[in-house]
């Protein structure tokens, strides 16, 4: 997950992530985009009660270059393991099994899941290849500059709170996001993900 100025949801949610029964083992991956409040400090301290957490962050870079997409990649560029989970820090695991459903329904031909919570239920959809994917992946991520903020993110993103893929196809993931998509494109990859969803 990327992080800007999210000091006291890391302190309240962060926990629900670390605290999962995995017993593969896994690590969680926060870069912070250089944050002006205590984000910081709370990372300090949660790396010492957690080992398996893993922290970096982003240098202010030139205004073109794309924050978020440059926070994950090198998210990704820290991960060790065959699977990703993108997420936020204000969609967090409702339990500590989260990750061991999503663990359990991985695999068997699909490289990618799109989860979410609907009435505390996790539901995933599970997807062959980016391709399948990739509609919405972009009309999720389309013009995502503010990052993901609780509430505002489900509407950017779409419906799913959390991207699961294979590790090696992760930067060809990160190339969906922040694509420019005009209205006549948006209708179609609606109307795309409509007819997905009714068949």
């Amino acid at each position: 997950m990327t992080v800007y100025d999210n000091g006291n949801d890391l302190e309240q949610h962060l926990p629900a992530f670390l605290t999962q029964a995995y017993e593969p083992g896994y690590e969680v991956i926060v870069v912070d985009e250089s944050s002006t409040d205590d984000t910081d400090d709370v990372l300090k301290l949660m790396k010492q009660q957690y080992p398996h957490l893993y922290t970096t962050f982003l240098p202010k870079p030139d205004i073109h270059i794309t924050r978020k997409r440059l926070a994950f990649t090198i998210g990704v560029k820290a991960s060790k393991n065959e699977w990703i989970i993108f997420s936020d820090i204000n969609s967090f695991p409702q339990d500590d099994n989260w990750l061991q459903t999503i663990g359990s329904n991985i695999g068997n031909g699909s490289d990618i899941m799109l989860a979410r919570y609907k009435k505390n239920k996790l539901q995933m959809s599970l997807f062959e290849d980016l391709e399948a994917v990739s509609n919405y992946i972009v009309k999720g991520e389309r013009q995502r500059a503010d990052g993901h903020k609780g509430t505002h993110m489900r509407k950017l993103r779409g419906k799913y709170d959390f991207i699961v893929v294979k590790a090696d196809k992760a930067h060809e993931l990160l190339k969906l996001f922040d694509q420019p998509v005009g209205f006549g494109r948006l209708l179609s990859l609606r109307m795309s993900i409509l007819f997905r969803n009714l068949f």
